[in-house]
């Protein structure tokens, strides 16, 4: 049997333990679910990431921060989908895409299964941002939002928040498996990080619908990774950790410890430091 958190229990929050849904019993989920948990779901992507980050990026970067998060408020981790809709990318070596339809149909039967097994509150996120991909996810959590009034749901990105950094201790431009993603690997799988770092600066034309994106930035690469350091990511994934805990919060009414520290005092703190 594992420890089954009940509201408030701090054991299951900072430095407490995650809950992987599929290493539990029917009988744990059923007692875990009467104390009305955030359930995550990590999505992710097998996608091209330049010739120095591995083809699982979006998907590493994603459930560490989920990791995080579950640890801090006793949430119930479903099992990682590792595919997305990647279009600018589809065209090159190792990318494998689900089609937008294929993508809300899957999300929408994994968020429709866990409103009949009686979840309610779920976060959506997504170490991938292409807006066709995201796209498909929110249109799957409205439509099973629609049916259940009940359930709360929240969709988004992890770069909605990391790319906050941009035009601030990043450059703006920064971008697809830039310096703020290469950073972020460093923190987390240096092991997969290869030793080039390859810049680009070009990106497909604005509103242009093309056959052929990978011809508009045949780097791969959106963005300089050459100042990528370890260091600058374990700061991006704290930001992203720290802002993420905080919507929750007031979006779920979840409780976590006192003490904790906002985004914005983040900010503040490497303004101060001249970041």
């Amino acid at each position: 049997m594992v420890h089954i958190p009940m509201v408030g229990d701090t054991s299951a929050r900072r430095g407490g333990r995650k809950l992987n849904i599929d290493e539990l019993t029917s009988e744990d989920f059923s007692a875990i679910v009467k104390r009305n948990p955030i359930a995550i779901l990590p999505m992710g992507a097998v996608e091209e990431h330049g010739s120095h980050l591995p083809l699982g990026t979006d998907s590493f970067q994603c459930e560490e921060v989920v990791n995080r998060l579950a640890k801090e408020f006793g949430a119930l981790v479903l099992p990682p989908i590792r595919y997305g809709d990647c279009r600018s990318t589809r065209n090159f070596p190792g990318t494998i895409s689900l089609s937008f339809e294929t993508l809300q149909a899957v999300v929408m039967d994994v968020l429709s299964e866990l409103a009949r097994n009686g979840i309610s509150r779920v976060v959506v996120l997504s170490g991938h941002a292409g807006s066709g991909h995201m796209a498909s996810l929110k249109l799957a959590a409205q439509r099973v939002a629609e049916r259940h009034a009940n359930m709360k749901i929240m969709v988004l990105s992890d770069y909605d928040i990391a790319y906050d950094l941009a035009g601030k201790e990043f450059p703006e431009t920064d971008g697809h498996a830039g310096q703020i993603e290469t950073s972020r690997m460093l923190a987390i799988r240096p092991d997969l990080v290869g030793a080039e770092r390859p810049c680009g600066d070009s990106r497909p034309p604005r509103y242009m619908i093309v056959n052929d994106p990978e011809r508009c930035f045949p780097s791969g690469v959106m963005g300089d990774s050459r100042d990528a350091s370890a260091e600058k990511g374990k700061r991006i994934d704290d930001y992203i950790f720290t802002e993420l805990s905080r919507i929750m919060t007031e979006d779920f009414g979840a409780q976590r410890e006192k003490g904790d520290t906002s985004a914005s005092d983040i900010g503040k703190e490497e303004e101060s430091h001249g970041h």
